[in-house]
């Protein structure tokens, strides 16, 4: 999934179809950035990244958390990811 495929969840009048949409967005972003730090570990990273690794480290914290709650609330309010 990309995402210019949730755009249709993410303009849904239905809160789950959005929902998803969010979900589905985050975990894209998420898989982005660990396939950039991946790279940027094995010295294949194709550009000089401006942040310090050490912020870029919080920011996948930050989303793996975020994906947590989404999954957790998504159990809690019977919606199938």
């Amino acid at each position: 999934m990309e995402l210019r495929d949730t755009v249709e969840m993410m303009n849904s009048e239905d809160y789950k179809e959005r929902f998803k949409a969010e979900y589905w967005q985050n975990v894209i972003r998420y898989q982005k950035l660990a396939a950039m730090l991946e790279k940027w570990d094995n010295g294949k990273l194709d550009f000089e990244p401006v942040c310090p690794r050490s912020t870029y480290n919080m920011q996948v914290k930050a989303m793996t958390d975020y994906i947590a709650v989404l999954e957790a609330r998504a159990v809690m309010e019977g919606i199938d990811l």
